[in-house]
């Protein structure tokens, strides 16, 4: 969702801006916008629907400035628009703000306080900015009172940037449950949402957390609380490949992180590995799941999704009963949870706002916690008691692909290591079995022109499409589902194969795509004749069964792993035909509409 740069040094602030936003296009956009000012307190506000590029277009080339903000958005409140589009600026346009989140008592604020001025969009965030300047012109405060004053009175999420022509050495930044970083450098510093978004510039970041103000100048950041107490933290170095971050030969950075995977196996063997090449994480995390009575998995979206095959390993090796949940509904409708509960959350970003809101509860329960995530350093990761990290490298499109698997695999890892604790388990297999499904998803991804023609052959016109299969497959009809949909605008369903007699089956048509997915050999054939009960209704059916199982006419075999890892291996083909429809229909493979990678908000 939404993204935040913001720089203050002595090179051209525009392209640094610009650059940064590009670099969080992947969080999902529908427009965006710069503000910068020079010592001459002489502002130039840009903004555009659309992409950065059109922004890009937009922006004089003339200008010269050595400091702004800037904003991608992602509408809540109110249509995607130039008027609605970020930076926000006063009645009087001397301040100029960018924000990401929600306010949820801005109609409150609006009342109170600004009943007498006429709003220039639809945004929750122009309250703020305004409310701001009336503290200055109507109380006399100073910015920084103002800044501290106003955002107090908001309620709900926030990471704030702001600007004020009368003080153009200074950005005021803060930030509430949505992410945002100060990065150092020598001369200059930076604000953003994303460290990759300023990566090129610095390597070296401070954390905001919530509830705190920030004053960045070009010397100096200052942290501090509501109560002006001074907070000292330290920068950490970000571990972003610039490498990682360009997409190089390939078309879409989907593609690219489709074929990552095979590599993203084998690093991850590597860094849960010890010194005598056996898998191992923190004891720490192994003694308090063993001393849990239950597990709890909490995510969203594709994580979710990896969270229903992780409740398969953990239950399967540790014998430790395990729920998973969608994070949306818990928090809101927690269940009566066991005498010693484990949580695991699972998030690509570590800043998934549903998420993080039930980790707020948890902890307040003080219950223990993992948070499974690809970004070091993210809220979840530094909420939480533990972290296991996916170690995938960045994941830039929409998508997710990479960190799919990579979340199965270390879910897969820490099950194997509680297991043999618990001596339940005499030998690990996994560093060998991951091994082998390395070199699987190799194979897979080696042979993309077999499934570009299957995309195009079932999936190039159709309206609607099912994928189906029973146990882990299951599980892993739903993550292909999501993908089809959310990338080619096929109204997609996942189903268990048994429920289609159920009432589902009415729905196929003549030439519906229907997929199944064969890697279970307990229930292999009852799939199959779930599959030949939608193909007598007219369904065109597909089968994608794992060698071993596999019968004559099956469009796609993968090859034989062990059956508890067989989702790391079966989503491969899935994801390449969702690519390749998506593809085919001219869409914007990474950057989906109306979708966003990191969602910060509830």
């Amino acid at each position: 969702m939404c993204g935040i740069v913001g720089y203050i040094g002595k090179k051209d602030a525009k392209d640094i801006l610009l650059h940064g936003l590009e670099k969080l296009e992947y969080r999902g956009y529908d427009s965006a916008g710069i503000y910068v000012q020079n010592k001459a307190q002489e502002g130039h506000l840009f903004k555009e629907k659309g992409r950065i590029a059109a922004l890009r277009e937009k922006v004089d080339a003339s200008v010269e400035a050595t400091a702004g903000i800037g904003h991608t958005r992602w509408a809540t409140h109110g249509a995607p628009s130039v008027r609605n589009a970020h930076p926000h600026q006063s009645f009087s346009e001397r301040f100029t703000i960018v924000h990401n989140g929600v306010i949820e008592n801005y109609q409150e604020v609006k009342d109170a306080y600004l009943g007498d001025i006429e709003l220039k969009s639809d945004t929750d965030t122009e309250i703020i900015v305004q409310l701001i300047a009336w503290f200055v012109e109507e109380e006399g405060l100073s910015p920084i009172d103002a800044f501290k004053k106003a955002i107090v009175a908001l309620e709900g999420s926030y990471a704030i940037a702001l600007m004020d022509t009368e003080n153009p050495d200074v950005i005021y930044a803060a930030k509430n449950k949505s992410p945002l970083l100060l990065g150092k450098g020598d001369s200059f510093n930076v604000i953003c949402s994303d460290a990759m978004a300023m990566i090129k510039e610095t390597d070296q970041f401070v954390e905001l957390m919530d509830k705190e103000v920030a004053t960045v100048t070009r010397e100096s950041l200052v942290i501090e609380n509501f109560s002006g107490d001074i907070i000292d933290r330290e920068a950490y170095t970000a571990e972003i490949d610039s490498d990682d971050l360009e997409k190089g030969t390939y078309p879409y950075y989907m593609l690219k992180e489709i074929d990552e995977q095979p590599a993203v196996m084998r690093k991850l063997l590597l860094k849960y590995q010890d010194e005598n090449g056996k898998l191992t994480v923190d004891q720490e995390i192994v003694d308090t799941m063993l001393e849990s009575d239950r597990i709890y998995i909490i995510a969203a979206g594709t994580s979710y999704h990896a969270g229903l095959v992780g409740k398969q390993l953990i239950e399967s090796m540790t014998h430790i009963p395990t729920e998973v949940h969608v994070s949306s509904e818990f928090g809101y409708h927690t269940p009566l949870l066991s005498e010693k509960p484990f949580f695991i959350f699972i998030s690509q970003s570590g800043e998934t706002a549903d998420s993080r809101q039930v980790l707020v509860k948890t902890n307040a329960l003080g219950h223990p916690s993992l948070t499974v995530t690809n970004v070091a350093g993210s809220t979840l990761s530094r909420e939480s008691n533990f972290t296991l990290l996916l170690n995938a490298g960045p994941e830039i499109a929409v998508a997710s692909t990479k960190a799919y698997t990579a979340q199965i695999a270390v879910l897969a890892i820490l099950s194997e290591v509680v297991g043999m604790s618990k001596g339940l388990i005499k030998k690990g297999t996994m560093l060998h079995d991951i091994g082998i499904v390395a070199n699987a998803m190799q194979a897979i991804v080696d042979d993309k022109e077999k499934i570009e023609e299957l995309a195009s052959e079932y999936l190039s016109i159709s309206r609607n499409a099912f994928y189906i299969g029973r146990g882990m497959d299951y599980h892993v009809a739903l993550e292909a589902a999501l993908k089809l949909k959310e990338i080619s605008y096929i109204q997609t369903e996942g189903f268990a194969a048994g429920e289609l007699k159920h009432g589902t089956i009415a729905l196929i048509e003549e030439g519906t795509p229907v997929i199944a997915l064969v890697t279970e050999k307990g229930v292999a054939g009852h799939t199959r004749g779930n599959l030949q009960e939608t193909q007598a209704r007219g369904a065109h059916t597909m089968v994608i069964s794992m060698d071993g199982l596999n019968r004559p006419g099956d469009q796609i075999v993968i090859p034989h792993v062990n059956p508890l890892l067989s989702a790391l291996v079966s989503v491969i083909p899935t994801q390449l035909l969702s690519y390749y429809c998506s593809l085919h229909r001219g869409n914007d493979v990474d950057k989906p509409r109306n979708l966003a990678k990191s969602v910060t908000v509830e």
